[in-house]
C-alpha cells in the first residue's frame, strides 16, 4: 500500500491538488500557533466568527506591510487630464 501511494505522489495530478493544499496549511499553522487560534477568547458562535475575522484582517495587515513598495504607474494619465467629477444640481 506505501508503495502504491508513494507512485501515485509522483503524478502531475496529485503534485497539483497537493500544492493548493500547501499553500492553506501554512496559513492555517500561522493562525493555530502564531495567532492563538486553537482557543477563543469569547462565548458564542457570533462572536467567535467576529475574532476570526478581524484577526484574518490583521493578519492581512501584516503580510501586506512585509510587500516591498510598489512601483510607481508610470501608465496612468496624470491628475490634470482626468475629467472632473460631475458637480450636484
Amino acid at each position: 500500500m506505501q508503495l502504491r501511494v508513494r507512485t501515485e505522489q509522483q503524478t502531475p495530478e496529485w503534485k497539483t491538488r497537493y500544492a493548493v493544499r500547501s499553500g492553506v496549511e501554512g496559513t492555517v499553522n500561522e493562525f493555530a500557533h502564531g495567532h492563538g487560534m486553537r482557543r477563543c477568547r469569547y462565548r458564542g458562535q457570533g462572536k467567535a466568527h467576529i475574532q476570526h475575522v478581524l484577526t484574518a484582517i490583521a493578519v492581512t495587515i501584516e503580510r501586506l506591510s512585509r510587500l516591498p513598495p510598489a512601483e510607481e504607474n508610470t501608465h496612468a494619465p496624470p491628475a490634470d487630464c482626468l475629467p472632473e467629477p460631475p458637480r450636484p444640481a
